[in-house]
């Protein structure tokens, strides 16, 4: 595990979307899909390739909020210009995306802060 600082983990800017459209990635190695997302007004609707094809179906997906980092350096998956990274846990039963407990409005910032004063020692 490579051990980052504070300050490096405030840069990586993670947002709520809701995906708007998903289909096949026909040209990426492994399954994937391409997922469109919308951010909101600021940010607007971004795409991204995603290998999600184990546990979600492009229907179940429609509607969904998920949370992305968005200001990490595109890249190309396939024919696929990746503009964001969905998140999301490696488990046994495949990737299963990270979202909101709630519906929030598209484009909210992921609080990461909140992780920080759960970490510290109670009194």
């Amino acid at each position: 595990m490579i051990m980052i600082n504070i300050e490096d983990f405030d840069k990586v800017e993670m947002r709520v979307g809701t995906i708007l459209d998903v289909k096949d990635n026909k040209k990426s190695r492994n399954p994937a899909y391409v997922v469109t997302i919308d951010f909101g007004e600021e940010i607007g609707i971004k795409k991204s390739s995603a290998q999600i094809t184990a546990l979600y179906k492009p229907e179940d997906l429609i509607a969904r909020q998920i949370i992305c980092c968005i200001n990490l350096s595109p890249i190309h998956i396939g024919s696929v210009k990746s503009e964001v990274r969905i998140l999301g846990t490696e488990s046994e039963q495949g990737v299963v995306l990270l979202h909101p407990s709630e519906t929030v409005k598209n484009g909210t910032k992921y609080f990461k802060k909140i992780q920080l004063i759960a970490q510290l020692p109670r009194t």
